[in-house]
């Protein structure tokens, strides 16, 4: 293509700036003439940069988009013919027309894809210029490198999506409904995610920061939270595919995933070779993500949803096991939400973990009734129970901690115990004895004994505080706590636990609870049960006489009332016989 003459260049130049004097900012007609003539003559190229100068977010939408298209319209055709931009730098200060030609619409090229970016991430874009200008963008992507993925200007589109400070919801949303289902798409979004997140973890490890982030943040700790929140959002809407069904990937650009080192395209066309990378690229981008130090609501999301959206796409589910042992120690509602990936580690992938039932043990606090996820924890901690290999002074340990939490739980965490304890009974009739024992009382005859060992009537050998669950004197105690709950201010409670007084010891009788009958259990569930119950008998109060007070004499010995003026009111005024001054009558 031949570099049109300086004259012309000049000329088309003086005239687009005659044509903007006249009215001081274009108009839509005049940016539709200017798009026309740089498509229709190459001696109007210096209308390039005229239409890149309206690209912007502040640009009234119809001339922004008006731009746009003739821009895209421009530069299609000419992509393969654009250079390197290592190529086009060494071209600048060449004497070659063509060579200096090529550095110049490489540097605009530049520049249209700087612009696209923009618009595609500022807020401050109308959304159908957003979505123009982002597909435009994409389209790019797909014909950049004779039908290649274009993986620099993308990972630079992701790089400027993870450092934006406004939301980026919007444009994730276009990404997610329309591009995601494109395997390409999916494996260099990972691929950019993971060099992304590996720079930003070597700036958070190098001021110090490790871990899990407290409130105390300067002002570059405040930009990395805010990338960390960009990063976990587009994982969220760039999600794993899903790999085992899979057999024939769609792909966005022609070639589709193909890499250096290939000797032809049909070497990484098959399914299962392109399912393997994925997986690896899945895997080494969450692998990164994790080490960071991640905000606490973040940290929470990733535990809530990491064992069903996470585990089973990774290529070793297995290497997360010092992820979540690091967040099963931490304690409260993070090793609660924790427990969720360890219990799936320990039962599908063989992690062992020696201490796992001491920190379950722990884990049983009256915080728990009160968390947001407690449904899940509850019918894990249900399911960890329920092996055979556990022994009776673990099982008892666990009914009794639970039995004492049913004195302090809300009335819904009192139904999910009883449920609890009666599955460890039915599982271990080895600890049956626990809900009848009674500790033997000495007679009236040892004298000598209870003198030197003095013992509290009723008190309770089991030892609450106590961490280690194998010394908590469990054994030698009972589940007295239930019998109490006979006497429950919620009628819900006081019958589940009578329903409940069939013979353990015969299992043919009983059945285990399903947890997840109970679980979700809260006050307005058990308030909405009691109201819809059908009552069969109601108690009435009656009055052989028609009362004339609120509270009867009889109610308040050494009490009279009577009716009193004060300034033309009646009021009732509570008088006293012998009472002292300060029980004097009250208005």
């Amino acid at each position: 293509m031949a570099k049109p003459s300086s004259a012309t260049a000049t000329a088309s130049a003086s005239g687009t700036k005659k044509r903007k004097s006249k009215s001081g900012a274009l108009t839509h007609e005049e940016v539709k003439t200017l798009g026309h003539e740089l498509l229709s003559s190459r001696a109007h190229l210096n209308h390039a940069p005229t239409l890149l100068a309206l690209l912007s977010p502040s640009a009234p939408p119809k001339i922004a988009l008006e731009a746009l298209i003739s821009l895209q319209s421009f530069f299609e055709p000419l992509l393969p013919s654009i250079p390197s931009a290592s190529a086009a730098a060494a071209d600048v200060a060449s004497s070659d027309p063509e060579l200096v030609f090529g550095a110049w619409l490489r540097q605009r090229f530049d520049e249209f894809v700087a612009a696209l970016v923009e618009l595609s991430v500022s807020p401050r874009s109308d959304d159908a210029i957003r979505e123009v200008a982002f597909d435009a963008f994409m389209d790019f992507v797909k014909l950049g490198k004779d039908g290649r993925f274009h993986s620099a200007i993308y990972h630079k589109f992701l790089h400027a999506v993870v450092h934006a400070t406004d939301s980026i919801d919007p444009l994730l949303e276009l990404l997610g409904s329309k591009y995601s289902k494109y395997a390409d798409v999916c494996y260099f979004t990972y691929t950019s995610l993971d060099k992304i997140t590996s720079s930003l973890g070597s700036q958070t490890t190098g001021s110090g920061k490790d871990g899990l982030q407290n409130g105390d943040e300067s002002s570059e700790d405040s930009r990395n939270v805010i990338c960390i929140h960009n990063i976990y959002n587009i994982l969220v809407h760039i999600p794993a595919l899903d790999f085992q069904k899979e057999t024939k990937f769609d792909m966005w650009s022609t070639v589709g995933i193909s890499l250096k080192g290939e000797k032809n395209s049909s070497e990484g066309s098959s399914a299962t070779h392109i399912n393997k990378r994925l997986k690896v690229k899945f895997t080494k981008a969450w692998l990164t993500f994790l080490k960071l130090p991640l905000p606490l609501d973040v940290y929470k999301e990733v535990l809530a949803t990491i064992h069903q959206n996470v585990i089973p796409s990774m290529s070793n589910p297995s290497i997360l096991c010092d992820f979540f042992t690091r967040s099963y120690d931490i304690g409260g509602v993070i090793s609660v939400m924790a427990l969720s990936g360890l219990f799936i580690l320990m039962t599908q992938h063989n992690l062992e973990y020696p201490k796992f039932y001491d920190k379950l043990y722990a884990l049983l606090t009256p915080a728990v009734f009160m968390a947001k996820h407690r449904s899940v924890f509850l019918q894990l901690l249900d399911a960890c129970l329920k092996s055979s290999y556990v022994s009776a002074h673990l099982a008892a340990s666990f009914a009794k901690r639970l039995s004492r939490l049913a004195l302090s739980a809300p009335p819904a965490g009192a139904l999910i115990i009883i449920a609890l304890i009666h599955n460890l009974l039915r599982r271990h009739p080895s600890i049956n004895f626990l809900v009848h024992w009674e500790v033997p009382q000495d007679d009236d005859t040892n004298t000598s004994r209870e003198a030197s060992q003095p013992k509290k009537v009723g008190a309770d050998p089991f030892d609450n505080e106590e961490t280690d669950p194998t010394k908590s004197g469990a054994m030698r105690s009972s589940l007295w706590e239930i019998d109490t709950l006979r006497h429950h201010y919620t009628p819900a409670v006081s019958r589940f636990v009578a329903s409940l007084e069939n013979d353990l010891t015969v299992r043919a009788k009983t059945s285990e609870m399903k947890i997840t009958d109970f679980s979700s259990g809260s006050y307005a569930t058990v308030f909405r049960d009691e109201v819809r119950r059908r009552i069969k008998q109601v108690p009435l109060a009656f009055y052989r006489t028609t009362p004339t007070s609120l509270f009867q004499e009889s109610d308040f010995p050494g009490w009279t009332f009577e009716q009193t003026s004060v300034e033309g009111n009646e009021n009732s005024t509570v008088e006293t016989s012998g009472a002292s001054p300060a029980k004097r009558s009250r208005v």
